[in-house]
This record gives structure tokens, C-alpha cells and sequence, in this order.
């Protein structure tokens, strides 16, 4: 087993609105370890986004990190000065954006982008930093690198441009990084090249990788642990395979239901019923309990974290027992 990089305990991030305090993420707890590709996953608005801009301390007011510990290589980044951290941003751990023009600046070339980040961290030669970049650029898979590193943003594709955000974010050798739904605007095709472009960077660079999703597809044929995520807190975790084959939470059941490629041929997708809760006013115990066919009025109460092995879940009614009751395998 590999090192533990990441640390993360307890991490509770709270915003103030008009309507109230918003728990976005509450009591939060995983690790990741070096050259593990971990998946953080959940509907739009469970706290995902929320607990990878935590990790990097880029909460802004009203936003604030309430609570809790995020250790990376032992060190505290929680209450960190902003110059250190600063300085770890992009050097030990950096992060992926959904949307590459939000990372990327329209009137700067590539090559520029890429000089800036090496820069930041060091003051290698202009030969040096050109070197690098074409070797970044190739190794995510960029055709012709000489090329696309002389071009700016808008003359490449969206695909190309979410690989030159990777290849910046890989560039400094980094030991972590998040990445925040990076293939959600790209086409099937090109998400299956960057899933396997991401896995071969992983496992060169000895990199952790916590890999932030809605599209619970996608990040099984990426992840080999999973931290299923709900109105701010991990509801499940476990072995990808497992989780999968046999989910404890019913939520998580849903969500691998909801799953396209579990519809039946001309029939509507399933979906899980209702909405998630509002962050401001979380129902008392268990938030899924009103979406959730099994609740009871023990839900109405706090489940408590259950072990097993290399599994963890809260539920009053995990699906394992249910299907005993039922008696079913």
C-alpha cells in the first residue's frame, strides 16, 4: 500500500446567505495515497466542488472553512499563510476546472501559459521551459506540439484545451491532483482518451488524483476507490468494484440505477425521485431519508458510520439488509 498523500478530517465548509447558513460540506473524511485514483461523486450540489476548492484554501467570503484538518505530506494546509501556500499551489498540488477557458487566458499563447506556471516555481531557461512544454503537451496526448504550443486558446478545440489544462497541472510534478468534472463538456470520444491519457500520467508520475464527478460512468472506468457524496457529507466509500456491485447506501443504489446504460432499450431512465435538500434548512438525521423508499422513523435520526474491511456507510437500512430480509443473495 502506498503512503497516505492526502488527509482529509472532519472539513466542514460553510457559506452565509440571505436564507441562512449553508452547510456545503459537513464533517468530511477520506485519504488518498500517492498513486491512487480516488472518486468523489454526487448529484450537482452535494458539496463536491466545494471540498476540492477546500483542499486548495480557495474558499472566499461569504465562504469559509468552519472546521477540520487537511493534511498533505503531513503538513497543514488548513489556517496555512497564503504565501506558503501559494507556493504549493501548482508545485505540490494542483487542480483541473471543468471549463479550460476559465483557466486558460483567450490572449496569451500556450507556450506563455506554460513559461508562467514553470515560473512561479523556479527560473529554469527559456530553452528549458520550452522543452518541458512540448514534452507536457505530448504526453497528454497533443498531436503536433510544436504547433499547438505556438497557439492561442481559441484556435484549439475543446478538447485540446482541457489537455493543455492538464498538461499545465501536471507540469511542475506535482504529488496531488484534483480534478473538478474536467471531461463533462467534451464528447464521449474524447473523454475515453482523456481517461486513459489521466490513468497513464497517474501511474508514471506516482501522482494522487481525487477526481471530482457527477457521471458515476465515467469515473468507474477511472477510480479504484469511490466516496459517494451527499448534501455535504460522504453517505458511502469503498473499493470501486464493490461499491458498485453491491452498494450499502440506497442512494448510491440510485445513482447506479440512474445510470444510462442500465435503462432498458426504448424505456425512460430511471431516476431518483425528488430533489436534493436544501443546504440552509437539512432535514434532522439521515438528509436522503424523504427521497428514500426504505426510510423509517429511525431516519429521522443520525445514522452511525458502519465498518466493514475496506467499506463504510451510514444507513439505518443498507440495502445488504434488506435484501437479507427479502431473502435475496
Amino acid at each position: 500500500m502506498s503512503a497516505t498523500l492526502l488527509q482529509v478530517c472532519d472539513l466542514a465548509t460553510h457559506f452565509s446567505t440571505r436564507a441562512g447558513l449553508a452547510k456545503a460540506v459537513d464533517g468530511v473524511s477520506f485519504n488518498v495515497a500517492a498513486g491512487e485514483i480516488v472518486g468523489l461523486v454526487g448529484e450537482s450540489g452535494s458539496g463536491k466542488s466545494v471540498t476540492g476548492y477546500s483542499i486548495l484554501g480557495l474558499i472566499d467570503p461569504p465562504g469559509r472553512i468552519a472546521a477540520g484538518s487537511v493534511r498533505l505530506d503531513g503538513e497543514e494546509l488548513i489556517g496555512m499563510p497564503h504565501a506558503r501556500l501559494r507556493t504549493l499551489r501548482g508545485r505540490r498540488v494542483a487542480m483541473v476546472f471543468q471549463d479550460p477557458m476559465s483557466t486558460l487566458n483567450a490572449v496569451l499563447r500556450v507556450s506563455a501559459q506554460m513559461q508562467l506556471a514553470m515560473l512561479a516555481h523556479g527560473k529554469p531557461s527559456v530553452g528549458e521551459m520550452r522543452q518541458r512544454s512540448l514534452k507536457a503537451l505530448a504526453r497528454v496526448g497533443i498531436p503536433d506540439p510544436e504547433r499547438r504550443l505556438d497557439a492561442y486558446p481559441h484556435e484549439l478545440s475543446g478538447g485540446m484545451r482541457q489537455r493543455v489544462a492538464i498538461a499545465i497541472a501536471f507540469l511542475n510534478n506535482p504529488a496531488l491532483v484534483i480534478c473538478d468534472e474536467p471531461t463533462t463538456a467534451l464528447d464521449v470520444s474524447i473523454q475515453a482518451q482523456i481517461l486513459v491519457e489521466m490513468k497513464t500520467l497517474v501511474r508514471d508520475a506516482g501522482v494522487g488524483l481525487l477526481w471530482i464527478s457527477h457521471d458515476l460512468a465515467t469515473v468507474s472506468v477511472l477510480a479504484s476507490r469511490l466516496l459517494v457524496m451527499y448534501a455535504g457529507r460522504i453517505i458511502e466509500e469503498g473499493p470501486t468494484a464493490e461499491v458498485l456491485q453491491r452498494p450499502r447506501h440506497p442512494y448510491t443504489r440510485g445513482l447506479i440505477d440512474s445510470m444510462p446504460s442500465r435503462a432498458a432499450p426504448g424505456r425512460d431512465l430511471v431516476q431518483i425521485p425528488g430533489a436534493t435538500p436544501s443546504l440552509t434548512n437539512l432535514p434532522s438525521g439521515c438528509a436522503f431519508r424523504a427521497r428514500c423508499a426504505y426510510a423509517s422513523a429511525v431516519c429521522s435520526t443520525a445514522p452511525e458510520q458502519t465498518f466493514e474491511a475496506a467499506r463504510t456507510w451510514r444507513c439505518h437500512h443498507p440495502m445488504q439488509a434488506l435484501a437479507a430480509a427479502q431473502g435475496q443473495p
